[in-house]
This record gives C-alpha cells, sequence and structure tokens, in this order.
C-alpha cells in the first residue's frame, strides 16, 4: 500500500529504519576517510546521531509535530562530530516545518525538507560544497521538482534517493581532497544509507519498521570495580515496562505511583508514560527490588543495568557525572572542560587544572549531551571548552548553545597540543572574558602538533608517497614523511617540523608504544635537540602513536 501522508508513528519508523540501515553500513562510510589512518568515523557519528532520535521517540506519537520535535532535540543532544551536528540539524529544521502539524502530505514534506536545507547550511559558519550539504540540497531540490497532487511518500524517497546518489558521486568533482583520495564524501553517504532505510521502512522491511536500531556496545573496565570494592554508586538501570490490562486499569493509571516509588529507592529518576508503555531511568543499589515491584503494573519490554563505576567510556560521560551530582562543589567563576583520550593524557590535562577531561577524540567524539553533562558538573559562572579536535568544535559549539546556566566559551583547539599548551597557560587573573580568549587564542597560534600513525593505503599527499602499513608523520594535512618505522617517522616529522626552533617539545606516546620504544626515541631526540626542552609523556591514546607537540 502506498502512502500518501506521514504521521508521528510513521515518522518514527522511517527514523528507526534509517537508524538500522546506516547501522548495518557504519563501517562502510567510516572507510570513506579523506586522511589515510585509522580514524574515519563518520558512519559511527552519525549513527549514534540518529539513534538518539529514534530512541527518543520510541514507537512514535500520532502528532508529526511532536514526533519530529522529541527526535530534533534527541539528535541535538546525541549529536557527534561534524556529521553528526548537520545531521542533527536537517532534522531540526524538519521540525519547525513540521510544527503544529498532525500529519503533512507530501508537499509538506517536501517543504519541511526545504527547512532542513536551510537549517543545516545555517550550521556551518563556512559551507563548503562538494559535502553532504551539497548532496542535501541536491537531492531535495530534485525531489520536491517531482512532487504533483498525486505524489506518495514512496515516490517521493525513490526520487530523493536517485538524486542523492549522483550527487554524491560528483562530490569529488567539487573538493578536490575527495578527488586525490579517490572517495566520495562520507556524510552523504551516510545520508544515503538514512534514506535507503527510510525506503526500507515505507516497504514494510520488518526489521526497520519494527525493531529498534541498538545501540553500540563498548568494552567495560572490569578491573574498575574488584572483589575488595564497595558499591557506592549503585547501577544506572533503564527499562520499557509494558502494562498489562490484567493488572492495571491503564486507561486510568497515573504513572507517578511508579515514580513515587522510585524516588524512595533510588535517585536520578526519570519516568513517563506513552500508550501503554512506560519508560524509566533510575540510579539504585538494590534493582532487584525495583523490578519485583514493577512485575505489579506490568511485564518488561526491555531492560539495561549497568554498575556506574563500570561505565568509563564516552557514551557514558552522562552518567558518571550524574553519579556525582550529589556531591557539587560550590559555585565558582571559572571551570575548564577538556576532550582527550588515553589515561596518560587525561591525567595531563588533569594535572593542568582540568576540571572535566570528556573521554573523547578521533574515532570516539563525544556528544553534546557528554559535554553539557560536564558544564553541569562544573558548576561555574564561566567554563572554557577546549575540543582538541577539528571534528568535535561543532558538536562543543552545539552544546554551548543549548547549556543557559554558564557562560560557555569554546576555544577552538584541533589538536592535543593546542589544547594542553593554552591550559597550561591559561590565566584568568586578566579581567573580562574577551582578554582571557585573545591571549589564549595567541597561545594556540604559536603551537605546532605533529602526528604519527598507521597509513591504510597506498596513497600520495604533498609529494610525499604513501604505502599502506607503514608510518606517516603529519602536521594537519600536510605529509611530511612515510617510513616502515614509526620511531623513525618520528624523527623525521621532529625534523620537518622544524623542531630546533622550539623551546619545548612534548613526545606523547600512544598505547602500542613500548617504554623501551619510547626511551630509545627520548635519548635521540634529546641528543639531537639540545637546546629544546623535551617532556616525554606514556599518553595511551588510540590512533595517534606519537603525538609531537612544539611550543
Amino acid at each position: 500500500m502506498q502512502n500518501t501522508v506521514l504521521d508521528g508513528i510513521l515518522f518514527a519508523r522511517l527514523l528507526r529504519g534509517g537508524a538500522a540501515c546506516l547501522k548495518a553500513n557504519a563501517m562502510t562510510v567510516n572507510d570513506l576517510n579523506v586522511f589515510p589512518i585509522p580514524d574515519g568515523d563518520t558512519g559511527d557519528n552519525m549513527f549514534l546521531t540518529i539513534n538518539s532520535g529514534a530512541s527518543a521517540v520510541g514507537e512514535g506519537y500520532d502528532s508529526l509535530s511532536q514526533t519530529a520535535g522529541k527526535a530534533a532535540s534527541g539528535m541535538l543532544l546525541g549529536a557527534r562530530g561534524n556529521s553528526g551536528v548537520i545531521l542533527s540539524r536537517i532534522f531540526a529544521g524538519l521540525s519547525k516545518g513540521f510544527e503544529g502539524m498532525a500529519q503533512a502530505d507530501v508537499k509538506k514534506l517536501g517543504a519541511a525538507f526545504e527547512s532542513g536545507v536551510r537549517e543545516a547550511y545555517g550550521a556551518v559558519s563556512v559551507p563548503v560544497e562538494g559535502t553532504i550539504l551539497t548532496v542535501l540540497k541536491d537531492s531535495v531540490a530534485a525531489a520536491n521538482s517531482a512532487v504533483t497532487d498525486d505524489s506518495t511518500l514512496e515516490e517521493y524517497f525513490a526520487d530523493f534517493s536517485a538524486e542523492l546518489k549522483r550527487s554524491l558521486e560528483r562530490t569529488p568533482d567539487l573538493l578536490d581532497v575527495l578527488r586525490d583520495a579517490g572517495v566520495v564524501d562520507s556524510g552523504g553517504a551516510g545520508l544515503g544509507y538514512i534514506i535507503d532505510g527510510f525506503i526500507n521502512a515505507l516497504g514494510g522491511d520488518v526489521a526497520a519498521s519494527e525493531a529498534y536500531a541498538a545501540p553500540q556496545t563498548h568494552s567495560v573496565d572490569l578491573d574498575a570495580f574488584s572483589a575488595d570494592s564497595v558499591l557506592e554508586y549503585g547501577y544506572c538501570t533503564e527499562f520499557l515496562l509494558r502494562l498489562q490490562t490484567g493488572k492495571v486499569d491503564i486507561e486510568n493509571f497515573n504513572e507517578e505511583v511508579i515514580a513515587d516509588y522510585l524516588n524512595m529507592v533510588g535517585d536520578s529518576v526519570v519516568c513517563f508514560k506513552e500508550g501503554t508503555v512506560v519508560k524509566v531511568h533510575v540510579h539504585t543499589k538494590k534493582p532487584g527490588d525495583i523490578l519485583n515491584e514493577m512485575q505489579r503494573y506490568g511485564e518488561f519490554l526491555t531492560f539495561k543495568m549497568e554498575n556506574m563505576t563500570l561505565q568509563h567510556n564516552e557514551n557514558h560521560m552522562s552518567e558518571k557525572l550524574a553519579a556525582t551530582a550529589k556531591k557539587k562543589t560550590p559555585r565558582k567563576p571559572f571551570g575548564i572542560v577538556s576532550v582527550a583520550a588515553g589515561k596518560g593524557i587525561k591525567n595531563a590535562f588533569s594535572e593542568q587544572g582540568c576540571d572535566v577531561v570528556v573521554d573523547g577524540g578521533q574515532s570516539m567524539n563525544p556528544s553534546a549531551e557528554d559535554l553539557i553533562a560536564a558544564f553541569r558538573h562544573i558548576n561555574a559562572d564561566v567554563i572554557f571548552v577546549f575540543p582538541n579536535n577539528s571534528n568535535i568544535i561543532m558538536t562543543a559549539n552545539q552544546a554551548a548553545q543549548l547549556y543557559d546556566e554558564a557562560e560557555i566559551c569554546v576555544l577552538p583547539t584541533k589538536t592535543i597540543g593546542e589544547g594542553y599548551a593554552a591550559i597550561s597557560m591559561l590565566d584568568t587573573t586578566l579581567g573580562s572574558t574577551e582578554a582571557i580568549i585573545a591571549e589564549l587564542e595567541e597561545i594556540i597560534s604559536g603551537v605546532v602538533t605533529g602526528m604519527v600513525s598507521r597509513a591504510v593505503r597506498d596513497t600520495e599527499m604533498n609529494g610525499v608517497e604513501v604505502r599502506k602499513d607503514d608510518y606517516i608523520g603529519f602536521v594537519g594535512d600536510t605529509v611530511y614523511t612515510d617510513n616502515p618505522d614509526r620511531s623513525a617517522a618520528a624523527e623525521e616529522l621532529c625534523e620537518a617540523a622544524g623542531a630546533k626552533r622550539y623551546d619545548i617539545m612534548l613526545l606523547v606516546c600512544g598505547e602500542s608504544v613500548t617504554p623501551d620504544e619510547a626511551q630509545t626515541l627520548y635519548n635521540k631526540l634529546q641528543k639531537k635537540y639540545r637546546r629544546t626542552e623535551i617532556v616525554m609523556i606514556d599518553g595511551g591514546q588510540p590512533v595517534y602513536d606519537y603525538i609531537i607537540i612544539l611550543e
């Protein structure tokens, strides 16, 4: 059966279909990486973003406006990476286009997508053609031009998808970096899989239309809770409870009965009813008691429980900070949030005065919600934020826009080196926020950060022949060296970056570098650069075998 109108329930089904299709193809999107190192994460970021929206609406509401609004809010908070932020803005535009509508015909759907295009372009300070923005704009224009009074949703998205594929193939003609790398735009490709998922859901695909897109699973640090540990924070417990007619009068049932009980036995309670389903989030030390109590009212559809001590990765930053909210510090004038990956690097930032170091970096971007949780935890009048990655800056700015309990100042640090140098010299006695920011920007401009990482494909960049599985040394997007030996690549990078002209060098060693290898390289660099103070840090970071910071 062809669909001629879009309501809230169907829109929620499309979201689940889009999330499911993108999840199945996330690695393909990740591999469309312009830079030849193992740091592609566009597919993961876009999936986690749309999945936040799909999870926020569940099976949806009768009203299209309500479903679209809640989906947009979920994506704005769950947005990760530049591609995820742009995707969240597309759906924010759709939400604006659907405002006040119980349902929409195809013409109104097209108008809402035009709103999505405007919102997406507005999210980028300097829009670049040949990206997801162009693919979206072309697709909407083509699909809208074909709309008639009799158009169906199936026809609309078929036209949308056909032009999307054509536009995607044109992206290397618009961006030299895509042409040189031999790839199409990854964000545009991710959008293509989302639209494919919409089409699957419209066609009755059971996996797309009925099953929620499952969130990615993450490993946990089992050593964080030993046989001698004491349960301090309890368990983060979440579930969907289907009310049963044999147990309660569903139509007149007030979920406050459940909420009142949960507040007696736990905290951080979120509890609301949608139709016959009650959604619950609670922190408790006795989840078993809660489960037994809940079965007085219904039966479980889904259930998740995690020991909050083990919640250590970037996707659980909100939970970790919520667990310590009861120890909230007094309000203070200034606070610092930084983003970093690797135990040693995170410790180094903490030692420099960071109040919260959010887990994240390349290939593991934090969400806007993770950053907002950090803002709340700090409890300061002015909070300086150091993203330390170009793919996190947009997310940080989005988090700043969504948070109104403090003045949030996002410094556009693109590397760990820029963030570390700026924080180490942060002077809050300068008076105005503007003066502090001006000084920090000057400090950032004087830092050079070089990276060494393994190449994942053969290519040529900046006149350097890059061979798969070799190690390349680069600063920004400029590759200076390729060498099968990573220490040798680091030495060559130092020379190319002009290390002898700098007073300080920080040699940050990655998780795969052995102590002996690190010490050998350190000794060589000390001997070569006698006038430069060299400090070695066991960073433990992924992706980058060495990070070399020159100040």
